[in-house]
């Protein structure tokens, strides 16, 4: 019994072993070899691409009016087969996701800040309905305002801006994803 077991680990031992011969790389020198120009042409790609967003980033931005009145929050991205932008799909409405009103507007349309909502509300009037500036807290006994803020993200805006009303948003035909 022990020697079938000792038979059957020698056997996979050595399959093993020669599978991973296989995956070494050959050092002969009639290999094919890279073009030279191949090897030209990644010395034009920029290391770091500076002024430019991160997309998974911008997905879940909230998008405001010009009221400064928060209308939903970017769920998607529509491109093209070259990989431009063409759709900003919104999501308005709804809890978790749950009933939210989905409405493509094309990239064009819609426009990012990097700077925070300005937030028009007095410290003696009700705020009710009002969007809270990002960066404000309320958890605490002092509330942060948005000039105490850091300075803005270099790799994604702070909102988006789409000048239209909830109400607006929820009368558009409704984005569906084909199947």
């Amino acid at each position: 019994m022990l020697a079938k077991y000792t038979v059957a680990g020698l056997a996979g031992t050595a399959l093993l072993a020669t599978v991973a011969f296989a995956q070494q790389p050959s050092t002969s020198t009639d290999s094919p070899k890279m073009a030279p120009a191949a090897a030209s042409d990644t010395s034009s790609i920029p290391s770091t691409f500076q002024g430019n967003w991160r997309a998974s980033k911008m997905v879940g931005l909230s998008v405001y009016n010009e009221k400064n009145e928060s209308v939903g929050s970017i769920n998607d991205f529509l491109t093209d087969k070259n990989g431009k932008i063409t759709a900003v799909i919104i999501g308005v409405g709804g809890f978790l996701g749950v009933g939210e009103h989905l409405v493509a507007i094309p990239f064009e349309k819609v426009k990012f800040s990097t700077e925070p909502v300005a937030y028009t509300g007095t410290s003696g009037a009700s705020n009710t309905g009002a969007a809270k500036p990002p960066g404000s807290s309320t958890t605490g006994a002092a509330t942060t305002s948005p000039a105490n803020q850091a300075k803005p993200n270099p790799w994604y805006p702070d909102h988006a801006v789409f000048n239209a009303t909830k109400d607006e948003l929820k009368a558009m035909p409704e984005f569906k994803y084909s199947t």
